[in-house]
């Protein structure tokens, strides 16, 4: 499944590099969230190939109502939610549909490298970050749940959303949240967790996970809205890990320092911004 909304070239080396995969048993649905650029359909139109789907909202449905959209039109029993500027190496298929006949699990998160907008290959301190508190498996990989899982993604996000291979019986049970804009990939990984789900966390690389400036979370992040959202989710999940009597979680979530100390990284270049909100940083965190 590829929603759609941006880059048109980066888009069309999103849905090319499905096209290259070396296992060839899927189906490519894309859903153009009313891109204003006649171009892809024009692209997706000539292609010949009965596995691509091209669709075209009427109006705009935002990036967590395009999600949902995508989630409907999902018919096999595993699916991936690949980002309109990602790239599949042309393995990953291969890895994550060997992965799902292996382990009896819910997600298959590969390994996952990080290019720029130019497709050159980038570490920043993010994904340095993310390297660092990514949990240690042995090859080919290891399957985590539990408060285990929930209590490290709670440390630091570091799953790649578009990177990951979902059981769709699984998610069309449980569903995006509403209203998240930011946290909703990490929303519904716990709410999987939380009612006994399990992840597959896979060694070999085997997808390109693109980030450049002006991605609607980096936006999000100068002017203080990413923040505002991620504090009340972590707040939410510290209440619902008391529940389950997960209290190393609850702990984890309601510090949530990997997410204060990326506003505070942020502090300069927010100052800097013309929509920049170099206060609203500050209040989370010290909230």
């Amino acid at each position: 499944m590829l929603p759609y909304y941006g880059d048109v070239d980066q888009m069309k080396q999103a849905a090319q590099s499905v096209l290259d995969q070396t296992h060839r048993d899927f189906r490519l649905v894309v859903i153009d969230d009313g891109y204003p650029d006649p171009e892809p359909r024009r692209w997706f139109e000539a292609m010949t190939d009965d596995r691509v789907t091209y669709l075209r909202n009427e109006k705009n449905l935002g990036a967590n109502g395009n999600y949902r959209k995508a989630l409907e039109l999902v018919e096999a029993e595993w699916f991936v939610m690949m980002g309109a500027d990602d790239v599949m190496r042309p393995g990953y298929l291969a890895a994550v549909a060997t992965a799902a006949e292996r382990f009896d699990v819910d997600i298959v998160q590969p390994g996952v490298e990080v290019i720029d907008e130019n497709g050159v290959r980038v570490l920043p301190l993010v994904d340095r970050i993310k390297r660092a508190i990514t949990p240690r498996v042995t090859p080919p990989g290891e399957v985590l749940g539990g408060e285990r899982l929930a209590a490290s993604l709670m440390r630091g996000d570091w799953a790649y959303f578009p990177s990951l291979a979902w059981r769709s019986e699984t998610v069309r049970r449980i569903g995006f949240r509403q209203g998240l804009d930011v946290v909703q990939d990490l929303a519904l990984i716990l709410d999987i967790v939380k009612q006994g789900g399990s992840m597959a966390l896979l060694t070999d690389v085997v997808f390109d996970y693109r980030r450049h400036s002006q991605s609607d979370s980096s936006v999000r992040a100068l002017d203080g809205r990413r923040f505002d959202e991620e504090r009340d989710f972590f707040n939410t999940e510290a209440r619902s890990f008391d529940a389950l009597g997960w209290r190393r979680a609850a702990r984890v979530a309601r510090r949530h320092l990997t997410s204060r100390l990326n506003a505070a990284s942020l502090l300069f270049k927010a100052a800097k911004a013309d929509a920049g909100s170099p206060r609203a940083l500050l209040r989370h965190m010290f909230r």
